[in-house]
């Protein structure tokens, strides 16, 4: 690994300490709270104003609507997939396998951070739940929202999109990532703080050290030659 991959690992290592940090360190999480705060209640007073607008929200927080989530980011998948010699998709397919792994370990890791917090619906007395207003089982409240399971994931794909697809690619990566980690906050399922601060300083500290460095493509390649099926590329002598 050469000074410049580094320096940039270390200074994301850096940008996610210092942004985990400035959240958890100030009494009652300093400005941040006020942040969170702010945009808690400017979506929970609407939705308690406007049938549409909770319905929106229920729709969009519902569990199966995850699978809408699913099929942004296999459709983005899928337009690199189409235009891949067989050999190219077996290697996307190596990528896939390496991208869910190192999500099912960092989610797994950022639940190790010395912080449990409730959402903001349950923190907020007398806060409107959007399962109530439209007798729809959405997904509206958690007990441990820190950091956000669901923002985690989506940033992770986005990262990856990155790494092994380019910045085009990326982009459209980021567009899914806002559209999708929106919802369960302004549903109230989490503070903002859980995806900006806590999924983001997982992200930034964890992966750097797996996609910068070739932690990631050793993986991507070993599942490449082993796993069955045709097209294994050929082994060097």
């Amino acid at each position: 690994m050469n000074a410049k991959r580094l320096a940039s690992i270390l200074l994301l290592n850096l940008l996610g300490v210092v942004l985990f940090l400035s959240w958890f360190l100030p009494a009652d999480h300093g400005a941040w709270f006020g942040i969170d705060k702010g945009i808690f209640f400017w979506f929970n007073q609407h939705m308690a104003t406007s049938h549409a607008f909770a319905m929106l929200l229920a729709i969009t927080n519902y569990r199966g609507f995850d699978a809408v989530s699913l099929l942004a980011m296999g459709l983005l998948y899928w337009s690199f997939w189409r235009r891949e010699t067989p050999e190219g998709r077996r290697r996307m397919l190596a990528i896939g396998i390496c991208m869910l792994l190192t999500a099912v370990v960092l989610n797994q890791l950022g639940h190790l951070l010395p912080v449990k917090h409730s959402s903001p619906t349950l923190f907020f007395d007398q806060a409107y739940r959007v399962s109530e207003l439209t007798g729809i089982p959405a997904k509206d409240a958690s007990k441990d929202s820190f950091p956000g399971d669901h923002g985690m994931m989506l940033i992770i794909f986005a990262c990856f999109m990155l790494r092994y697809f380019g910045k085009s690619a990326f982009a459209m990566a980021l567009v899914i990532v806002v559209l999708f980690s929106l919802p369960r906050i302004m549903a109230g399922a989490h503070w903002f703080t859980d995806v900006a601060v806590g999924s983001l300083s997982v992200v930034l500290v964890g992966l750097s050290w797996w996609l910068i460095t070739p932690a990631s493509d050793w993986l991507v390649n070993w599942l490449w030659r082993t796993l069955p099926g045709k097209h294994k590329p050929a082994r060097s002598r």
